[in-house]
């Protein structure tokens, strides 16, 4: 059977697990708050071991705890984050109480391993005290949204690398088809010709402008509060500990964080976690858009565009036999449309706080970390499953480009708008070729046509058969 010991807080006692490094008012956190059934985030819990093993160092410089203390909890927090004792956070990571049960939770974890390698039992607190030691010169209101900020800089390391890999693939791809001609469409209607190799371009583009703005908005986040304890005035924390602090977190995580000009500002205010939310949104829409395409350019293969092939994953159907459906483009398109949802989340958040602090800051930081997790697994499995893979059926493109209209276009300057219209309108009804229609009415020869009709002029800036006019 399960042992257990006694632990007592101002509203009373409870069973803590006898073996548990956490205490009782993580126990509390924990059976209130049964939301979601995920646990704290590990790259959070780790973020939050480097702001207390910051905290611990520079109240030790301020000569306000003693040096065995000290480093019994500089230990215990390096444990932590080296992955040891992960398992002993156990609260919901959608709490109220503006995160403290978080902050709690590593106060006890700490202060039991502190305690246990200065000689001490776990729950006695009688050599490191989760209050009056781990979190000395600090407040939930501090740590917490300190912490969120060093695990986004740690888990956007590894999501940017995934998306610089995305818009390298993107440009090999662009290079691939820069020879494959297709026909463009604007309103899902035929246009004019364009090369595959310009719009795999056209899709890198965007995603090098979500890797600038999501450094930026990072960038924004690398302005922490620690020192402000409860409301950015700094009561409680001894005037040196409030300079040293964020310089020794930086030394500590290898971030080069700076401290709010203005504390009250930095602890009351969420606006910095809404703009790399946005910027997380907005490449989700660029990854949404491009899988809409993939889909329709894919699509078939009889009855559709077929104008790509996308490797083929998985059989599609359970009733029709050799349907192959487009599974990865569809489950980026729902990765983005959580990344959606998880933005508005994230903004009523960040609007709804209240006067000196926003305790709103879980449900903030799950939906952030979320969208990054997300979106880095929904862009490996694009790039490996898909793109990569991606081939090009030319002669179908060709075809297709032969057969429209949206050629005719290339001759408004040498036969006029009217006479394009014209001829546009009747091969449309007849099935009749635009060329032959042309030369039927001799309006221009075949060898112009030759000149003016040549796909790969029709793709750059510029009037095709430009020296035909000069001849006329």
């Amino acid at each position: 059977m399960e042992k257990f010991r006694i632990e007592s807080d101002s509203i009373g006692s409870l069973q803590v697990p006898s073996e548990a490094y956490y205490g009782v008012q993580t126990l509390r956190g924990k059976n209130n708050f049964h939301i979601t059934g995920y646990t704290v985030n590990t790259d959070f819990i780790k973020a939050l071991a480097y702001v207390k093993k910051a905290s611990a160092i520079a109240n030790l410089e301020a000569g306000v705890l003693e040096e065995d203390v000290v480093k019994a909890m500089v230990t215990a927090s390096e444990e932590i984050i080296s992955g040891k004792f992960l398992n002993e956070f156990i609260t919901d990571v959608i709490q109220g109480g503006a995160g403290t049960s978080m902050n709690m939770n590593i106060n006890e974890v700490i202060a039991n391993r502190a305690g246990e390698l200065l000689g001490g039992e776990l729950g006695k607190y009688d050599k490191v005290h989760p209050n009056d030691h781990v979190n000395y010169g600090q407040s939930t209101n501090d740590v917490i949204p300190t912490a969120g900020k060093l695990a986004l800089q740690i888990m956007s390391e590894s999501f940017l690398k995934t998306l610089e890999k995305l818009n390298a693939v993107l440009i090999e791809k662009s290079i691939e088809f820069d020879g494959v001609i297709k026909m463009g469409r604007t309103h899902l209607q035929d246009a004019v010709p364009i090369r595959l190799g310009q719009e795999f371009k056209a899709y890198a583009q965007p995603i090098s402008r979500d890797i600038k703005r999501i450094r930026l908005a990072l960038d924004d986040l690398k302005t922490v509060n620690m020192g402000a304890t409860a409301v950015g005035t700094g009561i409680n924390a001894d005037t040196k500990y409030v300079e040293d602090v964020v310089r020794i977190l930086s030394e500590v995580s290898g971030v080069e964080f700076v401290q709010a000009e203005d504390l009250v500002d930095g602890t009351r205010n969420l606006d910095s976690f809404v703009w790399l939310s946005s910027a997380l949104k907005v490449t989700a829409v660029n990854l949404s858009k491009m899988a809409n395409d993939l889909r329709l350019m894919a699509s078939g293969p009889k009855t559709g565009l077929y104008e790509i092939n996308l490797p083929q994953q998985q059989p599609g159907s359970s009733i029709m036999p050799g349907k192959v459906n487009p599974v990865i483009p569809e489950v980026m398109n729902q990765v983005c449309f959580q990344i959606f949802g998880n933005d508005h989340t994230i903004t009523k958040a960040a609007e709804a706080g209240q006067l000196e602090l926003n305790v709103f800051e879980p449900v903030l930081f799950f939906n952030l970390f979320q969208s990054i997790e997300i979106l880095k697994n929904g862009v490996n499995t694009l790039i490996e499953n898909c793109l990569v893979g991606i081939t090009a059926n030319k002669e179908r493109c060709q075809h297709l480009v032969d057969i429209s209209v949206g050629t005719i276009t290339a001759l408004n300057p040498h036969i006029g708008y009217k006479n394009a219209s014209d001829i546009a309108k009747t091969s449309i009804r007849t099935g009749v070729p635009v060329v032959e229609l042309v030369l039927e009415r001799k309006l221009l020869t075949k060898e112009e046509l030759d000149i003016i009709l040549n796909p790969f002029e029709m793709t750059k800036p510029g009037i095709p058969g430009k020296q035909l006019m000069k001849n006329r």
